[in-house]
């Protein structure tokens, strides 16, 4: 409705031209510093940091490492916590080992976390009062 375009969410096609894709079969050591986005089908090691842009781990792809950008969408495998200082959306297939840090949170039925939430609110962050270890379908 009046305030539904206010926190719209981030999506790859927004970052035409400036896009980076690691292939399902591609493997990156080491850290990845960048503004635009991407897309990990394959694997990398080593933290992820966008000024701004997006980070969107896929059904195949898996991350060991902190991730830091304004929105980080998973539906893979991360191992390491994830700071989406805006958006952070996790799909029925993300499998999160590490802590979560966001603004917007949203979660599908199935997804996975083994860590805890912290929600960050009016320049201060607040912390979750309990660990979340697993939501899966009952």
């Amino acid at each position: 409705m009046w305030g539904a375009d206010k926190h719209r969410k981030a999506d790859i096609s927004q970052f035409s031209g400036k896009t980076t894709i690691i292939a399902q079969d591609a493997e990156i050591r080491g850290d990845l510093t960048f503004n635009g986005a991407v897309q990990i089908d394959g694997r990398v090691v080593g933290n992820i940091e966008a000024e701004e842009g997006l980070v969107r781990v896929s059904e195949h792809g898996y991350v060991e490492g902190i991730i830091k950008a304004p929105s980080v969408l998973v539906n893979g495998q991360v191992v390491g916590d994830v700071h989406a200082f805006e958006h952070l959306e996790l799909d029925t297939k993300a499998r999160i080992n590490g802590d979560l840090h966001y603004r917007f949170l949203e979660m599908v039925m199935g997804a996975q976390i083994s860590g805890q939430l912290h929600y960050l609110g009016g320049g201060e962050m607040l912390t979750s009062p309990l660990p979340l270890t697993q939501v899966t379908e009952e």
